[in-house]
């Protein structure tokens, strides 16, 4: 070949790169020279492409190695020094993020602070793409604004002054892109004036950026350069290669970026040969493929050429195509395929750029016990180091609830010195059950004291609440620091919470692959902590989060050596076996080029910059590359969580050529659909029960007399009518719901506070007895200080308050006449009274008991909801009943016996309202007839053959117990009788 002619070679989509490579080296190389292999230099596109040439020229014959280098290490060049340094990124980053945090500050309607961190990263890309594309701030100045709305001109204004300032400090560059490009036009001018004496290589890159498209150019005119494209299509015909040229739509085609190299070069596609004589795993394939991704403008060719399409039957007896119902099903038939590989000893590998479908089937697999080796290891913010500090970081934003402490608590690098983690368990687990208990919301030093204090003997637990007291009360919530202070602050309270009370060390937070990864990530944020100004603890974490999220971290000693996991990327550096292409749906593979913060579609081809169908073509490149492999399943879910699903592009345009061209290809697309459907099937019957158990009946357990219960209150005595299970449940068995983490800010809990602020507000009514204003002054000031305690939220604080003084003037109306009548004289006080001849008391707490100027009594009772009917009270809500009967019984001691006067409920909610019960109907007086009815009930119950039935009479359809899911409820329903059975030793004999 000529000197002056451009050395362009490919190999086609298939072939097995590396050894490909290295076998047309061996050609071109004199065999009877020993030192020409050490004369070569490879520049590799990527780490993963570098390392499989080594293994490849590991693998023999002996030899001396060449010099393996990677194209992004051109920008750390040490022999370019009249090229000024690269900025770490980390610092350019933080400086912009400065800049954007003062631009939010003075006017925060142009994004949430939040966002400050993720805009100076595309900001940062951006002029980073900038210099290394060649393009300068004039490009931007040039540009029209005229016609776009506001926000793209204020886009373009913050970019140039960015790049002005940032891009052209000096003494230093503002990223490794733009110092790649100083030094590719460096050695392209030295190589003009000194080519080389060895061969120079391009490997495995396609020049889609603009650094390495100009390396390309320099090392294809080299007269020893050689650039062996990568999955190059040699079936695609001229008039195809033209058309590229024709339009700018091609930019998203897989062989547009070749194209744009020849133009550059002035090449044309038949003078690219090829490099390597190794056959593609399928050319038949390869030929079906290249036809189905024809540009939109030439794909009236199927018609012409896929008629004369040889080969189908072999092109698609290596393809299954699977197009699963759900992204669950997909998974899991890609787990079964792959398990079925491990049986064979068939390497595999799952392509897909869709990261919760890899975990999907990285869970699948765990069935089998087999781990894949997932090429994207696992990002370092969710490795355990990087949640751990991230949970500590998180501290500053507000004092802890009771879901962080504990999450923090158990985390297992938290106490993580040997001997120290047992106790700390122990005691984490018990402090749960107590904070639970007593509904703390956010735990407080005080509140661990407390708890400790309790134990009888000292265990350790007093100093271990003490120190983690300590801890806590280190951490207040402030204003803005500097980042050094963020990170002086956060390393040294989680070194502490990792070591433990009492112990040196950092216990275990910096051991192991991921525990080095993050300490060299803090070092090199620590590095740059001079930078980024006065910064919140919320933009702290922020820029932790990212900055962890952007590392990852492999185990290179867990996985499966057969089941591989990768990126698209790696289709152009190994080869599998079988390889499974997944996710092909549009919006994920190909992924949908995001909006630009800065700049619009129009405005960056106007700047020459690059375009998002740049990233659309990649993927299509990738795909051309991956469906060569020997064996290839086509996977897709027809449906996601939330709407049906788009097939790929590329998939839609194969089905709709096999489909379209004849009865051939239509049954050879029958045949790849019909593997498909089998894989499902095969996965589905994994899943599905062998006989299923028949349904239990409706309970209604008969435990023997002695263990049931001979106390309850009155409030349960409801629940003894509506769903005895439930009493059986909580007080023969003993199992009572644990209380939640967060109290939800329900019903219930509403309803507590209510009472809470009720009872405090009658406990001060000398204070506004007679005046309305005071009165209402009062009731809102007890307002906010219970509704405080009651929920962490403000937003529910509030609008509780709002409710509560909605319904305030006729509150204190109706006690400004109820305090005229008469006077409170027992508030939430206990009472009980022995159910003579049924060895049974009940107890009660009333809301409130009235002494009237009569000398009678009135029990009053509070409701946040409506108060219930008389036929409701008649039938099942028999608490004001009984607590009348008790009163006249003398159940209450601070009373004695007294007469009642009435019952009634107190509405504390816009629904309800004030209402007294009759006492007296057909059945007789109120208090009387229940009283009656009680006694038949617990008599009832003291016989063995009465079983506790679950949800013997709901009032609702949706009636929601705590223990239905014990009951099993579900398996049955309301409508089926119950099936007494005895409980525990034998029945005992009806009296």
């Amino acid at each position: 070949m000529p000197e002056t002619e451009a050395r362009l070679y490919g190999l086609a989509p298939g072939v097995p790169y590396a050894e490909a490579l290295i076998d047309g080296l061996a050609r071109r190389l004199p065999a009877e020279d020993p030192v020409a292999w050490a004369r070569v230099t490879i520049f590799a596109n990527s780490g993963r492409m570098r390392r499989r040439i080594r293994e490849v020229l590991d693998a023999g014959p002996p030899r001396l190695l060449p010099r393996l280098r990677l194209i992004s290490d051109l920008s750390d060049d040490p022999g370019f020094p009249q090229i000024p340094p690269a900025l770490p990124p980390l610092h350019l980053r933080l400086d912009l993020a400065e800049l954007i945090l003062q631009l939010i500050e003075r006017d925060p309607d142009q994004a949430p602070r939040a966002a400050a961190f993720q805009l100076a990263d595309s900001l940062a890309a951006l002029i980073d793409e900038m210099h290394g594309q060649g393009v300068g701030v004039e490009a931007l100045a040039e540009l029209d604004v005229g016609a776009f709305a506001e926000h793209w001109k204020r886009g373009r204004a913050i970019v140039e002054a960015a790049f002005t300032h940032f891009g052209a400090r000096p003494g230093e560059l503002p990223g490794p892109e733009a110092r790649l490009r100083r030094v590719v036009e460096a050695l392209t001018r030295r190589w003009e004036k000194e080519p080389p004496e060895g061969p120079v290589v391009i490997a495995g890159s396609t020049g889609s950026r603009g650094p390495s498209n100009l390396l390309l150019q320099a090392v294809a005119r080299l007269p020893q350069g050689y650039v062996v494209l990568p999955g190059y299509d040699f079936d695609q015909p001229g008039p195809v290669w033209a058309a590229l040229d024709a339009t700018l739509q091609g930019e998203d085609h897989p062989q547009f970026r070749f194209r744009a190299l020849m133009r550059a070069l002035d090449v044309q596609p038949a003078d690219v040969r090829r490099w390597s004589e190794a056959p593609a795993p399928a050319p038949e394939g390869n030929r079906l493929i290249s036809l189905a991704l024809r540009p939109a403008p030439v794909t009236d060719q199927w018609r012409a050429e896929g008629r004369h399409l040889s080969g189908i039957a072999e092109a698609t007896d290596r393809l299954t195509l699977l197009e699963a119902p759900s992204q669950r099903a997909e998974a899991a038939a890609i787990a079964l395929r792959l398990r079925q590989a491990v049986e064979d000893g068939q390497a595999a590998a799952l392509i897909t750029p869709d990261r919760m479908l890899t975990r999907r089937v990285a869970a699948a697999l765990q069935r089998w016990g087999i781990e894949p080796d997932d090429s994207a290891g696992e990002p370092l913010h969710q490795a355990a180091p990087g949640r751990f500090l991230r949970h500590v970081a998180a501290l500053w934003l507000a004092p802890p609830d009771l879901p962080a402490l504990l999450t923090l608590l158990k985390h297992p690098l938290t106490v993580s010195t040997d001997g120290l983690r047992g106790p700390h368990l122990r005691w984490t687990r018990e402090l749960e059950l107590w904070l639970r208990r007593e509904a703390v919301a956010r735990p407080e030093g005080a509140d661990l004291i407390r708890w400790a204090a309790r134990s009888r003997t000292d265990d350790g637990r007093r100093d271990w609440a003490d120190w983690l007291a300590g801890l806590l009360a280190e951490v207040r919530p402030g204003g803005a620091v500097s980042l050094e202070a963020h990170i002086a602050r956060h390393m040294a309270l989680a070194c502490a919470l990792a070591a433990g009370p009492a112990a040196r060390g950092t216990g275990r937070i910096w051991e192991g692959r991921a525990g080095e990864a993050a300490q060299v990530a803090m070092a090199d944020l620590a590095a740059a902590s001079g930078r980024g100004g006065a910064l919140l603890a919320r933009d702290y974490l922020s820029l932790l989060q990212s900055h962890l999220g952007a590392r990852t971290v492999q185990d290179p000693n867990r996985p499966h050596p057969g089941v591989m996991i990768w990126g698209t990327l790696e289709a152009r550096v190994q080869s599998a076996e079988l390889t499974i292409l997944a996710g092909l749906n549009d919006g994920t593979w190909p992924d949908l080029p995001g909006p630009d913060t800065w700049l619009n579609r129009q405005m960056r081809a106007e700047a020459g910059l690059l375009l998002p169908d740049r990233r659309i073509g990649l993927a299509a490149h990738d795909f051309q590359m991956a469906v060569a492999a020997p064996e290839v399943m086509l996977t897709r879910a027809t449906r996601n969580e939330e709407a049906e699903t788009v097939p790929s592009r590329w998939l839609n345009r194969l089905v709709n050529l096999l489909d379209g061209i004849g009865p051939e290809s239509a049954g050879a697309l029958e045949r790849m659909r019909g593997r498909g459907r089998r894989w499902l099937a095969l996965a589905g019957e994994i899943d599905r029960p062998a006989a299923p158990e028949p349904p239990v009946r409706r309970p209604s357990p008969r435990p023997p007399v002695a263990a049931r219960p001979r106390e309850l209150a009155v409030t349960r005595i409801t629940t003894l009518i509506r769903d005895p299970y439930a009493i059986y449940a909580q007080y023969i068995l003993r199992l009572r719901p644990l209380a939640p983490l967060a109290p939800a800010a329900d019903a219930r809990l509403r309803g507590t506070a209510l009472h809470r602020i009720m009872e405090a507000f009658i406990a001060c009514r000398e204070d506004w007895q007679g005046d309305d204003a005071a009165a209402r002054d009062r009731l809102s000031e007890i307002g906010w200080q219970v509704l405080r305690e009651a929920t962490p939220l403000p937003s529910m604080q509030a609008l509780w308050h709002a409710r509560l003084m909605a319904v305030a003037d006729r509150l204190i109306a109706g006690e400004m006449v109820r305090l005229a009548e008469g006077t409170p004289v027992l508030t939430e006080r206990s009472g009980h009274v022995d159910l003579a001849g049924l060895d049974f008391r009940l107890t009660a707490k009333p809301d409130r008991i009235d002494r009237l100027v009569d000398g009678r009594y009135t029990i009053l009772d509070y409701k946040s909801g409506k108060p219930p009917t008389d036929n409701e009270v008649k039938h099942f809500e028999k608490q004001l009943p009984l607590q009348g009967a008790m009163l006249e019984r003398g159940g209450f001691a601070a009373i004695g016996t007294g007469d009642l006067a009435g019952l009634g409920y107190i509405g504390l909610s816009v629904a309800g309202g004030d209402r007294m019960l009759k006492l007296e109907d057909e059945d007789g007086r109120l208090p009387d007839v229940t009283w009656e009815r009680l006694h038949e009930l617990i008599a009832r119950y003291r016989r063995p053959t009465q079983g506790y039935t679950a949800i013997r009479a709901a009032q609702m359809t949706n009636f929601a117990g705590d223990y239905d899911h014990l009951a099993r409820f579900g398996e049955w329903n309301l409508t089926e009788d119950p099936a007494p059975e005895p409980v525990g030793p034998d029945e005992e004999a009806a009296p």
